[in-house]
């Protein structure tokens, strides 16, 4: 049995070590997310090595853990507490760890009701590429120094540093949870959607798996009820979201290459070829697709959106690619914190 260790010494002295040398570091802790971004070459640096929670009493409802401790093992102790992390992140095979999640940033179906996963960050460590180890915000929801730069280490893939340690705000699970199937087209789906967001319906998942409407119900016991005989439909097993949020879902094991799209809630359905799941109540579209990535980007773009490509290998720029503007702050920011560029360097921009 694997027992907590503050390793933060050890990450450090093999971070100045890369950075005498000039090694280029790869990053990583449960690696469940190494088909994300391009691939980089470098000597690993393994994160799980640093792990157990730090500190969590619920009524402050803040826990902070060192970023190799792994996610089963974070929401096992705030399940016991009855909280949760609200972004219901992906666990991915059980390797995730707490660092990955915040350096990936990906959130599952709750994201349009209770935010995403840097909402959640309420201060950081980080092992810049100066070889220092500082610390970012803090552990209490009113501390705001510096919450800004804990926050944009959610979704930074590793480029600006070693996370070391992540404060996170949590909160309690809801009292009454219910979840509904409606047979209805994606269109009507999608209209019936941005009706009822404009209604007080206690939703904290919908989506669309190309047959039915599927909808999560989350409040106090009478809101839950009102709402479900409101909306009809048949009930439907909880684990459908687990699924979704897993990527186990059939749709998933399509072996074309899985595109995760990304625009306005309000869009309408969109043309494109091979197979999509609507998530987040719109805002987020799964495609199964051999389409060509300039077709499906275009496509995206037209209405607001971005694409990102999740099979690994399939093309060279899995992100978005940047406008000028964009890019030259994302350099200027990894030139900030990490000047000789060892860490995952080129894993979201070949530039970067």
């Amino acid at each position: 049995m694997r027992h907590d260790a503050d390793a933060s010494a050890a990450l450090l002295e093999q971070v100045n070590h890369s950075l005498n040398s000039s090694t280029a570091l790869r990053i990583q802790g449960g690696n469940s997310k190494a088909f994300l971004g391009r691939k980089v070459e470098g000597e690993v640096l393994d994160t799980r090595v640093h792990r157990g929670i730090v500190s969590y009493d619920p009524t402050e409802l803040v826990i902070t853990a060192r970023a190799g401790t792994p996610l089963a093992e974070l929401e096992a102790a705030l399940d016991e507490a009855g909280q949760m992390l609200t972004c219901e992140p992906a666990q991915f095979g059980g390797a995730a760890t707490l660092g990955g999640m915040v350096a990936a940033g990906l959130s599952g179906p709750r994201r349009p009701w209770s935010g995403a996963v840097r909402d959640l960050v309420l201060g950081a460590r980080l092992i810049t590429g100066m070889g220092k180890h500082l610390r970012f915000g803090g552990e209490v929801m009113k501390n705001v120094a510096g919450y800004d730069l804990s926050r944009l280490l959610a979704g930074s893939f590793g480029c600006l540093g070693v996370i070391t340690e992540v404060s996170l705000k949590v909160l309690p699970k809801p009292r009454q949870c219910l979840s509904l199937r409606l047979d209805m087209d994606a269109a009507l789906a999608l209209q019936k959607l941005a009706e009822w967001g404009q209604q007080p319906i206690p939703l904290s998942a919908a989506s669309h798996d190309g047959r039915a409407l599927h909808l999560r119900l989350e409040g106090g016991e009478g809101s839950v009820a009102a709402a479900r005989e409101r909306l009809g439909g048949e009930l439907l097993d909880s684990a459908y979201w687990a699924g979704l949020r897993e990527q186990r879902l059939s749709f998933f094991a399509d072996p074309r290459p899985l595109w995760r799209l990304s625009v306005p809630s309000s869009t309408g359905v969109l043309t494109l070829p091979g197979e999509q799941l609507i998530d987040w109540g719109g805002a987020q579209r799964w495609l199964k697709s051999d389409a060509d990535a300039a077709l499906i980007r275009q496509t995206v773009a037209a209405v607001g959106g971005h694409a990102t490509c999740f099979t690994a290998g399939h093309c060279d720029s899995p992100f978005q690619p940047l406008a000028a503007p964009l890019l030259r702050y994302h350099r200027q920011l990894k030139t900030q914190l990490d000047p000789q560029g060892i860490f995952n360097p080129g894993r979201m921009y070949a530039e970067v």
